[in-house]
């Protein structure tokens, strides 16, 4: 029985690693796009990954703050951009029990942290002089594109392949 218990956090925390890598090593590929009059990081379509299994929600936090730190972000925005990852991760976690058909709504929690924080991160870490509202609209518009229809696409090629991390 114990040895079981070792294998469960063994692949808990690989599995949770390996999230953390491909979301940071997305987040440096896609870094052209993320800071563009809307921003694309292509990793947020991982974000649908808890609701599948729950060590995503660690990976997810994780691999942003390595993402952004890499990046040379500043601190409030390794923290807090960070922060509203976490906040997503932990709600589409709670939404995982959806319906099939509306497991798109899992990931406007992620759409929804993000397009909330971010702007501050971008108006006070950054020094932006666009109005919150703007930045508001236009981090909105580009989670919209990668959380949800990039991480429903991935969803439901994951459903579709039985590809559900069981192991």
């Amino acid at each position: 029985m114990k040895k079981q218990k070792n294998n469960n956090a063994t692949r808990y925390i690989v599995r949770g690693a390996l999230i953390a890598a491909i979301y940071a090593t997305l987040s440096y590929v896609s870094a052209p796009l993320q800071f563009l009059f809307f921003q694309f990081r292509i990793s947020e379509a991982l974000c649908i990954l808890p609701i599948f299994i729950p060590e995503a929600v660690p990976g997810l936090f994780i691999g942003c703050i390595v993402a952004n730190y890499l990046s040379g972000c500043v601190v409030w925005d390794i923290l807090f951009g960070s922060l509203a990852t976490l906040i997503g991760a932990i709600g589409a976690r709670l939404l995982s029990k959806l319906p099939k058909k509306l497991m798109f709504l899992s990931t406007l929690p992620t759409v929804f942290s993000n397009a909330i924080i971010v702007p501050f991160v971008i108006m006070y870490a950054y020094g932006s002089s666009d109005s919150y509202m703007f930045l508001f609209i236009t981090v909105l518009v580009g989670e919209l594109v990668t959380a949800t229809v990039m991480g429903t696409l991935l969803y439901y090629q994951m459903d579709k392949y039985n590809l559900n991390f069981n192991l």
